[in-house]
């Protein structure tokens, strides 16, 4: 059973101990592939890189830095598979900053970086544990909203706890 609508969300992240926040309202193809089982596709907006230069000029003591942003040309692709069990969150492209995220009520799922191609290692990516303190989803047919609350490790250190909150308007 695949069908596929297209509608508007609003996708965002919120820490609750760490100022981060981060939303992104678009366009995103819902696919249907069971009757609780969906994958949601949208294009994330990028991410803006910038190049930092140092310049010294004979009147000047102090270096001066410049700093040119740019973003790059190709799209990032977030695709998330969705059920009320499990949430698994993918993001690609552009050869910048790749991620998955494994998300399981009451479970420690695996976070996984990997750094663009000019980093030191990279093929080797960062792997990080979080936990999943309350996953829920509402609306049928079609799911409506998810909130996802966990904390994100590294070794015995807490990176934080987090609120994964996605929003799809019918």
């Amino acid at each position: 059973m695949l069908t596929h609508h297209r509608k508007p969300v609003c996708l965002s992240l919120i820490s609750t101990d760490l100022p981060i926040w981060s939303v992104v309202e678009t366009a995103a193809t819902l696919y249907q592939k069971d009757t609780d089982r969906f994958h949601l596709l949208l294009t994330a907006p990028p991410l803006i890189s910038c190049e930092v230069e140092s310049a010294v000029s004979p009147e000047d003591t102090l270096p001066q830095s410049k700093s040119k942003a740019y973003a790059p040309n190709s799209p990032r692709i977030l695709w998330l598979e969705i059920s009320p069990y499990r949430v698994i969150m993918t993001m690609q492209g552009n050869a910048q900053v790749s991620y998955r995220h494994f998300w399981e009520r009451g479970v420690y799922g695996i976070s996984r970086y990997w750094l663009p191609t000019e980093s030191l290692q990279p093929n080797n990516p960062i792997r990080l544990r979080n936990f999943t303190s309350s996953l829920i989803l509402n609306g049928h047919p079609l799911p409506e909203h998810l909130r996802l609350e966990y904390e994100l490790w590294a070794e015995k250190v807490q990176l934080g706890c987090y609120i994964l909150n996605l929003e799809i308007k019918h």
